[in-house]
Parts: C-alpha cells; structure tokens; sequence
C-alpha cells in the first residue's frame, strides 16, 4: 500500500472508503468518504498494458463512473 493511501487510512480508520484495486498510487487524497484519485496517474498504470488509446476507452467506460 502507498503511503497516502495508508497516511488516509490510518488517519480516517472508521471510514469505510471504497478503494480501487491497483490504483494505491494514483491515490491523491480524499473529499468527504471518497477518496480521490489522479486520472494521469490512473492512465500511467492503465498504459502498463495497453495503449494510450485503449487506456482512457478503458478508464470511460470500466472505472470513471464506478462508484
């Protein structure tokens, strides 16, 4: 786990924050019981296996509107 991630946890540990499976890093902080991730960040670790392309089609459809 990334340390803002873990720093938000620790910090907020009744909160029950939804997290998104390997995304830990593109955690940037939180707003109300959410917590906020970096869409770069988010489309730097898509682009692990695939392209730029397919990156932000998968972000659209499979995680922008997910919670």
């Amino acid at each position: 786990m990334e340390s803002k991630l873990k720093d938000i946890l620790e910090e907020n540990p009744d909160v029950p924050f939804m997290i998104a499976d390997g995304y830990d890093e593109a955690v940037i902080g939180i707003c109300g019981e959410r917590l906020v991730y970096s869409i770069e960040k988010v489309i730097e670790k898509l682009m692990e296996d695939m392209n730029e392309e397919d990156a932000w089609e998968f972000f659209y459809y499979n995680i922008e509107g997910s919670y």
